[in-house]
């Protein structure tokens, strides 16, 4: 396995699950007997994988998740690094695999349709008026995101929903595009925007990542925050250097991981004042 690539897998898959027990115990088996780190998250609506491994034994994995019924059909992303971007293996019950907090939102019966990265880059390049919304948290948006996106300003995706009142009025007319890191978010962010009286709403599909892989970073602007210690790709889906702080876990740019404010294992530029409070 030396010198054996690093291949980090992402995906999700709205479906009714039971028996959540049976089905953490299966997957941790799995992923454990495969080396595999990272997080799955499972929850009654579905499940929402985020690992990593060397090639074969996330071949071998995949095999295995193939052989099982509902995993049949998922689809999924990699990307590749130099390590495996994760301390260890955790699968998590939840209440949903990405936490809104709405009721009656389904995207298993009730999805909002989708655009394609190559027709979003064609929208851009033909001049189209659209509205971009990202959905992801404002330090996110800091380290990149779509050209004349709007930002929600928000610390956690469940305040999407009050947010969202603020959009413009010309978004009840235009087509919206919504877009996050990998899709997960879009999947309960743009139904809701449907049911709440936006007319022509779109989520990006596969999301950042998937654009990145499908046409590269054309009309986006910086890179892409990732949830492992990669920190952010760019649109090479190469990590960028960034690093995030080892106590508020704050993506950290060069120009900080140079202040004076930054020690490390200590504090940041970012919370350094609530270390000195």
């Amino acid at each position: 396995m030396s010198g054996e690539k690093i291949i980090n897998l992402t995906g999700y898959k709205f479906i009714n699950l039971e028996d959540l027990l049976q089905i953490k115990a299966l997957l941790l088996n799995l992923c454990k007997k495969n080396q595999i780190k990272g997080t799955i998250l499972v929850a009654p609506e579905g499940i929402n994988i985020n690992i990593s491994g060397t090639e074969s034994h996330i071949t071998t994995l995949l095999k295995h998740f193939s052989e099982i019924s509902w995993l049949q059909d998922m689809t999924y992303k990699k990307t590749i690094s130099d390590y495996i971007p994760f301390n260890r293996m955790l699968v998590r019950l939840k209440k949903e695999i990405i936490s809104f907090g709405q009721d009656g939102i389904d995207p298993l019966t009730q999805p909002a349709k989708y655009i394609e990265p190559e027709e979003l880059k064609h929208w851009y390049e033909t001049g189209k008026e659209f509205i971009i919304l990202d959905t992801r948290n404002s330090f996110e948006v800091k380290i990149g995101t779509f050209k004349n996106a709007i930002n929600p300003e928000i610390k956690s995706f469940r305040k999407f929903i009050e947010k969202s009142k603020d959009l413009p009025p010309k978004a009840h007319e235009l087509p919206i595009v919504t877009f996050c890191t990998g899709g997960v978010r879009c999947e309960k962010a743009a139904p809701f925007l449907e049911k709440n009286g936006f007319k022509n709403v779109f989520q990006l599909n596969g999301g950042i990542l998937n654009y990145f892989q499908k046409v590269g970073g054309d009309h986006y602007e910086g890179d892409c925050f990732v949830f492992d210690k990669r920190t952010a790709l760019t649109p090479e889906c190469k990590p960028n250097g960034m690093i995030q702080c080892h106590c508020c876990r704050h993506p950290l740019t060069f120009e900080e991981q140079k202040s004076p404010l930054y020690k490390e294992s200590v504090s940041c530029p970012n919370c350094i004042d609530r270390k000195a409070g």
